[in-house]
């Protein structure tokens, strides 16, 4: 066993799966039609949303709880989370039959909350990002005694997700680079690892929210940089500080990291549900945003891990209307009409000849930019995307319709 504060190997991530056998699942790898052509090679799907607990990290926190000793494992354990290692270490302390307690920061997603507690484990809500709850779980563990269970920054966490990276290697022979959805850096870390060993050839490259990239600034400045605030809706890598033992592996082993916005991350989870049949949180589609906006800037074989797939429904809606206004499949537009009876069932009827499904409808009567005999009609629409809604525009000009995006 690698001791804390050294580097993590290959023969460490190789005992891992050993420990791990019979507790995570190999997770699927699924060949991606509409990827493969969109990045004109062949494109996977490293399915870690179908792990045990819905994420990769019942890897690496069940080999950090199992390495406990039996003094410890008698204190029980204390960790900090947004949800997807919350429900990795109240899985692994229930197998092992230790008591855990997690902090998770207030707004956590409900089914990640519900499921942790499910697994076994009392659930405290602390402050408002998870910096703030791993300061209340460093407080818990202090008074207590209870041994913290960090998300990322353990050798033993980054051995534990590594295993991945063995898998990725094992069923994809040809690969030449590998996509990972990163926050404080602990499987970005254990499969670049992982994978540097065996394939050096491999390109890896970590995919941060734009809202929430702590490591570009730290590889530039030389060490981990705390950002000063955070705002994205992936709550799965919102980290604002690389933890030391990470930030020394992706510094070491990583060949690049890049950042996606959260309209890419909402065009990624919707074209997954549509086009994979997958389920996944924002953060777990964020390696397919980056292959959406950079179709030719990975050389194929190309895998993108799905890193979790624990999203509020309520979420998971808004996400999806998100994604289908950043697609181009909404569509809203003004139209002056003739204040005429019989006037907007002739523009409802154009619109309908034109394909387009009407989702709402409002009028205005009262503007300066309106002529007397005029009325706004404001049309929020259904397309089958910018094309088809770039037809719909010229149609309706077409039928002389005054018409304002």
């Amino acid at each position: 066993m690698t001791d804390i504060g050294a580097g993590v190997t290959l023969a460490d991530i190789e005992a891992a799966r050993t420990v791990l056998q019979g507790v995570a699942i190999q997770t699927p790898m699924e060949e991606s039609r509409w990827l493969s052509a969109l990045v004109g090679g062949p494109a996977y799907l490293k399915c870690e949303n179908l792990q045990r607990t819905g994420s990769f990290k019942a890897r690496g926190a069940y080999l950090r709880i199992s390495r406990l000793t039996p003094e410890e494992r008698s204190r029980g354990v204390v960790a900090a989370s947004a949800g997807n290692h919350a429900q990795g270490v109240a899985l692994a302390a229930s197998l092992l039959g230790i008591r855990s307690t997690v902090f998770m920061p207030e707004g956590a997603p409900i089914p990640k909350e519900k499921a942790t507690r499910a697994y076994g484990a009392d659930v405290v809500f602390e402050g408002r990002y998870l910096e703030d709850s791993l300061v209340a779980a460093r407080a818990f563990e202090a008074e207590t005694g209870a041994v913290l269970i960090h998300p990322f920054d353990h050798v033993d966490i980054v051995a534990g997700q590594g295993t991945c990276g063995l898998e990725v290697v094992e069923q994809v022979p040809d690969l030449r680079t590998v996509l990972v959805p990163t926050g404080g850096g602990g499987l970005l870390a254990g499969m670049a690892i992982a994978i540097k060993s065996l394939r050096p050839d491999v390109r890896v490259v970590g995919v941060q929210a734009s809202g929430a990239a702590a490591y570009p600034e730290s590889l530039a400045q030389g060490h981990p940089v705390a950002l000063t605030s955070m705002k994205t809706m992936a709550d799965g890598i919102a980290v604002g500080l690389p933890g030391e033992v990470t930030f020394a592996a992706v510094r070491d082993y990583v060949d690049d990291i890049i950042t996606v916005s959260e309209e890419s991350m909402s065009r990624a989870l919707l074209a997954l549900v549509e086009r994979a049949k997958m389920v996944v949180e924002p953060a777990g589609g964020a390696a397919v945003a980056a292959m959406l906006d950079h179709p030719t800037g990975f050389e194929t074989p190309v895998v993108a891990v799905l890193s979790g797939g624990n999203i509020d429904p309520l979420l998971l809606g808004k996400v999806i209307r998100h994604g289908m206004a950043a697609a181009g499949r909404y569509l809203n537009l003004r139209v002056n009409i003739p204040d005429t009876p019989g006037g907007l069932a002739r523009l409802l009827g154009e619109v309908g000849e034109a394909g387009a499904n009407v989702l709402e409808v409002m009028h205005e009567r009262i503007s300066p930019a309106l002529h007397l005999d005029e009325v706004e009609v404001h049309l929020q629409l259904e397309t089958r995307g910018e094309p088809h809604a770039a037809r719909v525009i010229t149609r309706l000009r077409a039928c002389g319709y005054r018409v304002f995006e």
